[in-house]
C-alpha cells in the first residue's frame, strides 16, 4: 500500500475514534441559537439564524441537516489539509506526531460533541479568511472577518489573531525574519486594513451589549419557551447569553481566571499535548527566526483569554489544538520557513509524544448535560491498536512518497 495511503487511512481511523467517543444529536443549545435572529432587533449572534432563515424554514430537522453538513464540511477539510501537509513534508515522523495528537484532542472530541454550534462555522470562516489573504483579496477577508463575529463574537480570539499572524508570515522575507520586520510599514498597513472593519464591528456589538442587549432578554425567552423542543432551562439560558453584558462575565468570570489556567485539571490533561504540539512547531521551524515562533506562542494561548469571560472552562481548552492546526498549515505551506530533520525521535521525544497520545486518547474529557464518553479504558487501548500498527507500517513501507 503507498504511504500516501496509509497517512489518510491513519488520519481517518484517529478522527473516528475521537468522533464516536462522543457525537450526538445537535443538543437544545446549539439548536436555540438557530433559531434567533433579528426579529427582535439587532442582537448578537443574530446573523446565522437570519442567515438560515431566509432559505428554509428553522426548525429541528432543517437544523440537524445543516449542522450534518457543517461538521462533515469541517472534518473533511481537516483530513485533506493534514493529508497534503504530511505528504508536502514527505511523511516525516514530527508531522505525523503532531497531527495523530491533534485528530485524537479534545478539539474533535468537543466538535463531535456540540454539533450544531456556532464554533463549527467560525473555524470553517477562519480556514477561508486565511486562503483569502493568501490570494492577497484582503477587502474580501476582513468582510468574511466581520460577518464571522455578527455569527459570534468569539471569533475576536479565535480568527483575528491567527489570520494576523498568517499576514506575518506572509508579509516578511522568506529568508528569516526578525523583529524589525514585523515593524515594516507595508505590513502595519496590510494588517490595519484587514482589522479596521472586523474591529468596528466587535467594538459596535460590544458597546451596543452594554447599552441596549439587556433589553431583549423577555422577548427572546418568550420566543425560546413556546418552541416545543426548547425547555425552559435552556430557553433562560440562552436569553441570557444573548443579553448579559460583557462587563458583567468579566466580574463574574475574571476572579477564576487564573485557576482555570493554571490549576485546574485541564492543565495538565490539556496543557501537555499542547505543549507537546508547540514543541513539534520548534522543531519543524527551528530554523526561522524566534521573533516567528514567539509570535506563534502567543496566538496559540490567545484563546485561553476568553477564561476571564466564559466558564465553559473544557470547552475553552480545546481551542488551542485547533489554532496549533491552522499555524501549522500557515508555516509548512508555501512559505519556506520549514527545515529537514531527523525521522527518528529521540527517547524523551518518544517518551513525551507517547504521554500526550496518551492523555488526549485514553483520559475521558469533562462532557455537557451530564454526559460521559464512550468506550471503556481496555476498548480504547484495544481500539488503538490497530492505530499503532499503521503508524509503523509508515515507516517500514519502501512504496516512494
Amino acid at each position: 500500500m503507498n504511504r500516501k495511503v496509509l497517512f489518510i487511512i491513519i488520519y481517518t481511523y484517529t478522527l473516528v475514534f475521537s468522533v464516536l467517543k462522543t457525537i450526538r444529536f445537535p443538543n437544545q443549545w446549539s439548536v436555540a441559537h438557530w433559531m434567533l435572529d433579528y426579529r427582535f432587533g439587532f442582537i448578537k449572534r443574530g446573523f446565522a439564524g437570519g442567515f438560515l432563515g431566509l432559505f428554509v424554514e428553522k426548525n429541528e430537522q432543517n437544523i440537524f441537516v445543516l449542522s450534518v453538513f457543517i461538521i462533515l464540511l469541517l472534518y473533511g477539510l481537516l483530513l485533506f489539509m493534514a493529508s497534503k501537509e504530511t505528504i508536502r513534508n514527505k511523511g516525516d515522523v514530527y508531522t505525523l506526531v503532531f497531527y495523530l495528537t491533534f485528530f485524537l484532542s479534545q478539539y474533535i472530541i468537543f466538535t463531535a460533541h456540540l454539533i450544531g454550534y456556532l464554533d463549527h462555522i467560525i473555524f470553517l470562516l477562519t480556514i477561508l479568511v486565511i486562503w483569502l489573504l493568501r490570494k492577497k483579496k484582503i477587502l474580501l477577508a476582513s468582510l468574511v472577518a466581520s460577518i464571522s463575529i455578527l455569527i459570534h463574537e468569539v471569533s475576536f480570539f479565535l480568527m483575528l489573531p491567527i489570520c494576523c499572524f498568517a499576514l506575518v508570515v506572509d508579509g516578511v522575507s522568506r529568508e528569516g525574519i526578525s523583529f524589525k520586520d514585523t515593524l515594516n510599514s507595508h505590513l502595519i498597513k496590510r494588517i490595519s486594513f484587514f482589522l479596521i472593519l472586523p474591529l468596528a464591528v466587535t467594538f459596535g456589538v460590544s458597546a451596543y451589549q452594554e447599552v441596549s442587549g439587556s433589553n431583549y432578554h423577555k422577548m427572546i425567552l418568550n420566543y425560546l419557551d413556546h418552541l416545543e423542543f426548547i425547555n425552559a432551562k435552556v430557553a433562560d439560558s440562552v436569553a441570557s447569553a444573548y443579553t448579559v453584558k460583557f462587563t458583567d462575565y468579566i466580574q463574574d468570570e475574571s476572579p477564576h481566571f487564573f485557576q482555570r489556567v493554571f490549576v485546574s485539571k485541564c492543565s495538565i490533561f490539556f496543557g501537555i499535548p499542547i505543549l507537546f504540539m508547540m514543541y513539534v512547531v520548534y522543531r519543524k521551524f527551528e530554523k526561522a527566526n524566534k521573533y516567528l515562533l514567539l509570535l506563534f506562542a502567543i496566538v496559540i494561548l490567545i484563546p485561553l483569554g476568553l477564561h476571564a469571560i466564559a466558564y465553559d472552562t473544557y470547552r475553552i481548552w480545546s481551542f488551542p489544538f485547533m489554532i496549533l492546526f491552522l499555524g501549522y498549515w500557515i508555516l509548512s505551506s508555501g512559505y519556506n520557513v520549514s527545515v529537514d530533520v531527523s525521522e527518528k525521535l529521540s527517547l524523551p521525544e518518544i517518551l513525551l509524544a507517547a504521554l500526550a497520545i496518551a492523555l488526549v486518547s485514553l483520559v475521558p474529557s469533562q462532557l455537557l448535560d451530564d454526559e460521559v464518553e464512550r468506550f471503556s479504558l481496555v476498548q480504547r487501548l484495544l481500539i488503538l491498536i490497530p492505530l499503532l500498527a499503521l503508524g509503523t507500517a509508515c515507516f517500514y513501507k519502501k512504496a516512494p512518497m
